[in-house]
C-alpha cells in the first residue's frame, strides 16, 4: 500500500492531488467567562469573505483548555438548554480531582471544553459556509472569570 501525502504549500503530484492553499485570520473576543455563548457565525463569515474562496473547508478553532467551539442554534432557548445540560453532566460544584491537586475551582470549565472540544469544521460551498437556516457556530467560555479569547479561522482549498 503505498501513502500519500501534502502540505499547506502544495501537493503530490504522484497522488493526483492538486495544491492546498490556507487563507485566514484570527477573531479576538472578551467574554465573562462561567459559561457565555457567543455568535461567532458573522466574524468567521468575514474571514472567509476577505479570503475570497469559493470552495473548501473552513476551521474554527479556540485557544485555551476552558474554552470550546461547536454549532447551535443561537437563541435564547437552546442556549439556556445548552448551559442547563451541561450543568447536569458536568456541574461546577461537583468532587473533582483538578481541583483538588492543584487548588483550584475550574475542573468542570476544562471538562466541559474537552467534552464539546475546541474547533468545528464547515463545508465552503459557493462562497458561504455549508450551515443550516438555524445553525449558528458558537463559542463557549467555561472559564470562571472574564477572559480575552483568540478563534484562528483557516480557509482550506
Amino acid at each position: 500500500m503505498g501513502v500519500c501525502c501534502s502540505s499547506a504549500s502544495g501537493g503530490s503530484s504522484a497522488c493526483g492531488w492538486s495544491r492546498v492553499a490556507v487563507q485566514g485570520g484570527i477573531l479576538r473576543l472578551e467574554t465573562p467567562g462561567r459559561g457565555a455563548i457567543v455568535d461567532l457565525t458573522e466574524g468567521v463569515r468575514r474571514v472567509v469573505r476577505t479570503a475570497g474562496v469559493q470552495r473548501g473547508l473552513v476551521g474554527v478553532f479556540a485557544t485555551g483548555s476552558t474554552v470550546a467551539v461547536t454549532t447551535l442554534e443561537y437563541e435564547p432557548g437552546a442556549v439556556a438548554d445548552l448551559r442547563a445540560l451541561l450543568d447536569r453532566l458536568i456541574p461546577a460544584a461537583g468532587d473533582y480531582e483538578h481541583n483538588r491537586r492543584n487548588h483550584d475551582s475550574n475542573a468542570h470549565a476544562h471538562l466541559r471544553a474537552a467534552l464539546i472540544g475546541p474547533s468545528e469544521t464547515v463545508p465552503l460551498v459557493d462562497g458561504e459556509l455549508a450551515l443550516g437556516t438555524w445553525q449558528q457556530i458558537v463559542l463557549l467560555d467555561f472559564d470562571e472569570r472574564p477572559r480575552r479569547r483568540t478563534v484562528t479561522v483557516q480557509v482550506i482549498f
